[in-house]
């Protein structure tokens, strides 16, 4: 399949409207769509894996952008961008790569990908905010280890929720729309 002009024109809608959302006020954090666009990028360009990891990059620097430019008028508490965002980028991109066995129609690969990326997510962020001089300033031991994972329970199951029904939305949207996919 060839990205055709109403492909592109979705996929650019598709991250500028998960760029918005991620900056509404009042979502609950963690309730995002930006896994589910790296797992749906993974399984969209599962041959051309290196476009895989845009779709969520763009979609995040969007948001981050609009972020910072929120909180220079003092209209958002969070920055936009930050010391070691970088590392962010790198661990959501990575999250593509559960989307590249996901061409077929079989429910439990989705359901597996669809869990399994958040919770990867969940475990390498909290391991590197926690091995970046101990986090929120937990000892670099392994109970600081584990105060640091238990920091960030409250959003996990955001994450997981908001995977699953991102997820959900995208790949149902497309598989109407496309109803004989085949990865790029």
């Amino acid at each position: 399949m060839k990205l055709n002009k109403q492909i592109i024109a979705a996929l650019v809608i598709m991250v500028a409207m998960s760029a918005l959302y991620r900056v509404l006020p009042g979502r609950p954090l963690g309730f995002a769509p930006q896994i589910a666009i790296a797992l749906f990028g993974g399984s969209l360009f599962a041959s051309k894996k290196q476009y895989a990891f845009l779709l969520p990059l763009v979609s995040m620097f969007l948001s981050d952008a609009l972020y910072q430019v929120l909180y220079i008028n003092h209209l958002s508490p969070f920055e936009g961008f930050y010391e070691g965002q970088w590392i962010n980028y790198i661990l959501i991109a990575s999250t593509a790569v559960f989307g590249f066995g996901l061409q077929s129609n079989k429910l439990s690969k989705y359901v597996a990908s669809f869990l399994a990326a958040p919770t990867v997510y969940f475990l390498l962020s909290n391991f590197v905010v926690w091995a970046s001089f101990g986090g929120y300033k937990h000892p670099m031991t392994l109970v600081g280890l584990s105060q640091t994972m238990a920091d960030g329970i409250p959003f996990y199951p955001n994450s997981v929720a908001g995977t699953l029904v991102f997820g959900a939305v995208i790949f149902g949207a497309f598989r109407l729309m496309v109803p004989k996919f085949k990865a790029i």
